[in-house]
């Protein structure tokens, strides 16, 4: 499987020009590209294919006083910024003929320069390597400082030169892993995902909620008062900006780094993981937008998968329409109705239940009894040698 690893790179003022250079060239040249196809779409010609775009927007506009500086980059860049233009297109249109599973995707939009996070690649043909001495050598920029934690497993297929809206550089490298399985573990456990606790597990442990964006709410709120006061346009206005982009960096780079822990103990100490699918798009419109956002469901939900199938567990979603919360672990009885202020409940089997810790209960329950289906387990009941007494047909059959 294919893995991402980024790290910080630190280029020097004349390698972030460069730089600077590259991402303007790279986005001129997906204008271009959604220009001539939006333009021929309008004409109602036939949809330009990629390599007579390369022929008019790369190969002919160097040639011409408008587009020369094109060639102060390296080409590849410039192809991967038209395969980003037909592979936005291809979204859109599997999007609308129903081929494309979740949400729609809209029509690709035209890039800006003041877009909060510009990024180039380079793929192999680009000649891009990783120098003795540990720096990123890219064609046409020059040998990077990084800023390694850790090293790469493989050699990279591409990497990925991103600017964050708080002027970081980043390097993201695409690196082929082979699976890493785990020695088999006893336990399996469902996880029900909440804003009081973050993840509360079947075996009762609960995890608290950081609330690492409700934690810089004081800071951040002190910065933004401080950049509305600034005038627009002027330099004082762009270093308070950037001051708010980096605090929320830092919060990003804390929630990240939490998801990233917890999901890997989960997976190490689990041969089974269930979770359940939950419609974050759904409550993220609700009054608890906020916190929805601040614990970051989707990301941690996400690591648990590719981590899974990383090192050879397993991992299910359970369907969200499943009762988990109302649903009693011990008889199977449904509650009518489990307003979210409470946190527990007696069943009239006289159960008494934590709400978390009975959903993740009945949440691993749904999952094994999916998977058994799903590996051809038995659905119904295994038949057996009749009775003598149940033998022969009834007498109202018969009659």
């Amino acid at each position: 499987m294919q893995l991402r690893y980024s790290f910080r790179i630190d280029p020097t003022p004349g390698q972030q020009i460069a730089l600077a250079r590259a991402f303007g060239c790279a986005r001129v040249v997906f204008n271009d590209a959604l220009r001539l196809r939006n333009d021929a779409h309008a004409a109602g010609l036939p949809f330009v294919n990629d390599a007579e775009l390369s022929r008019q927007i790369i190969t002919q506009a160097k040639t011409t006083p408008e587009r020369a500086w094109l060639g102060e980059v390296s080409a590849v860049v410039l192809q991967q910024a038209l395969a980003d233009c037909t592979t936005a297109f291809r979204n859109f249109f599997t999007s609308v003929s129903g081929t494309r599973k979740g949400p729609k995707i809209a029509p690709p939009r035209y890039r800006s320069r003041k877009d909060n996070r510009q990024a180039i690649r380079f793929t192999k043909n680009a000649r891009f390597s990783i120098t003795r001495s540990g720096q990123l050598r890219l064609p046409k920029i020059g040998d990077v400082a990084v800023r390694w934690s850790r090293d790469l497993p493989a050699q990279p297929s591409s990497v990925t030169v991103i600017k964050d809206a708080g002027d970081r550089y980043f390097a993201s490298f695409v690196v082929e892993v082979a699976g890493q399985p785990l020695p088999a573990a006893e336990a399996e456990t469902g996880i029900d995902l909440g804003l009081g606790h973050f993840a509360v597990l079947a075996d009762g442990r609960k995890v608290a909620s950081p609330r690492f964006l409700r934690r810089a709410q004081k800071k951040l709120r002190k910065l933004q008062r401080a950049l509305s006061r600034k005038e627009k346009g002027s330099n004082n206005r762009a270093k308070a900006r950037l001051k708010v982009a980096r605090q929320h960096g830092k919060v990003a780079d804390a929630r990240r780094e939490f998801h990233h822990r917890l999901s890997t103990q989960i997976i190490r100490e689990n041969q089974a993981v269930y979770v359940e699918d939950l419609a974050v798009k759904g409550l993220a419109r609700t009054r608890l937008a906020k916190s929805v956002h601040d614990a970051g469901w989707s990301s941690f939900v996400g690591m648990l998968e590719y981590k899974a199938k990383l090192y050879g567990r397993t991992f299910a979603k359970v369907s969200r329409w499943f009762p988990s919360s109302k649903l009693c672990s011990e008889c199977g009885a449904v509650a009518v109705a489990m307003p979210l202020h409470v946190r527990d409940w007696v069943c009239a089997c006289g159960a008494a239940h934590d709400r978390d810790v009975n959903a993740a209960i009945n949440i691993l329950a749904a999952g094994r009894a999916e998977r058994l289906n799903a590996c051809g387990g038995p659905v119904r009941p295994d038949t057996r040698p009749a009775q003598p007494d149940e033998t022969g047909s009834r007498g109202s059959a018969a009659a």
